[in-house]
């Protein structure tokens, strides 16, 4: 059984990682401008083109983002997931995106109405900030609800008043560059420059590093907290972690790309489904690279599909991730009667 699982998930492994290559080459080549295999190969090789900035500039920091924030959103969903100990349960359907995105927008027009540079240390901070207080709210109703169902309720309502706050702020600023900042917050991974890919690469990935050294009492706590206890595992301590790994990979993403929807619910579905386990020492590394390869297939949908004007990735994400999700809703109900 061990020898069975284990090749399910060498070959869940295999194919993501044939589709992340695949997608990596595609969003290199594809574009306003297209350019060869040979040619891109080229540039990344050091051969001066006509081409070298938008390879170095655009479209590499550009995928690197996607395939960072893509992974780090699909994890921040499987850690809410085992929080809660429901599959629907994610950052942006729970409204901790919208909170991050609120506290990101006002700050950012604070800044930029004074002449100042945001930096992307103070763009996770203030993310950061926004997911711990929209956390906090549905933390607080959880323990006042019984049903998870109306929990998810709430946190829909959260997000939809940050995202309504939001956009009234957005829509009547003054200054240009707070105009701009509407592109933002439908959600993008337009204008990421080598700063932010440095940035968000150092978080995410101690971030990963601590969510895989929880993966032996994740695997006893989704087993129940009683369970849990008698394994020697500190379930407050536990779940303080699992939130704050949860609220920073989701304050990342949306510091720099905007809410982006059901990736963090789809994903980690998909996955699970690909691999028949929810070990989450297998999940979390193949969650990653599923919310990687996910996001970039949306992003070069998005960039291409009607270019040169390009789609919100939040608008592809829900398109190809709310029929995973009611498709999963209703597979659960069958599986309950």
């Amino acid at each position: 059984m061990k020898q069975r699982t284990a090749m399910r998930c060498w070959i869940g492994y295999g194919i993501l990682a044939v589709l992340l290559c695949f997608l990596i080459l595609l969003n290199l080549n594809i574009g306003t401008v297209s350019l060869s295999p040979s040619e891109v190969f080229g540039i990344l090789a050091g051969k001066t083109s006509a081409n070298t900035a938008i390879i170095w500039e655009i479209r590499l920091p550009r995928l690197i983002a996607a395939v960072i924030l893509g992974g780090a959103l699909s994890v921040s969903g499987f850690l809410l997931q085992t929080f809660f100990s429901n599959p629907i349960a994610g950052p942006f359907v729970l409204g901790i995106s919208s909170g991050a995105k609120l506290v990101v927008a006002m700050t950012m027009i604070g800044f930029l109405s004074r002449g100042w540079v945001m930096s992307s240390t103070s763009m996770i901070l203030a993310a950061f900030v926004g997911s711990m207080i929209s956390m906090g709210f549905i933390l607080l109703i959880s323990g006042k609800v019984k049903k998870m169902s109306l929990l998810i309720i709430c946190g829909i309502m959260i997000g939809y008043i940050c995202s309504a706050i939001t956009d009234f702020a957005v829509t009547f600023a003054d200054d240009s560059n707070i105009v701009n900042l509407h592109n933002w917050s439908m959600g993008s991974f337009s204008g990421v420059s080598w700063d932010n890919v440095g940035t968000m690469t150092v978080v995410t990935a101690c971030c990963m590093a601590l969510t895989i050294l929880l993966s032996k009492p994740m695997d006893a706590f989704r087993l129940g907290e009683v369970y849990a206890q008698s394994m020697g595992v500190n379930v407050k301590l536990f779940r303080a972690q699992l939130i704050l790994l949860s609220s920073v990979l989701s304050a990342t993403v949306t510091a720099f790309a905007g809410p982006i929807s059901f990736v963090g619910i789809a994903v980690p579905h998909l996955v699970k489904s690909l691999f028949h386990t929810s070990k989450p020492l297998f999940i979390i590394p193949a969650s990653f690279l599923g919310g990687a390869v996910f996001c970039l297939f949306c992003d070069l949908l998005a960039r291409t599909m009607f270019a040169p004007t390009e789609l919100s990735i939040g608008s592809v994400t829900a398109v190809f991730g709310a029929p995973i999700v009611i498709w999963m809703m209703l597979h659960r109900d069958k599986k309950r009667q």
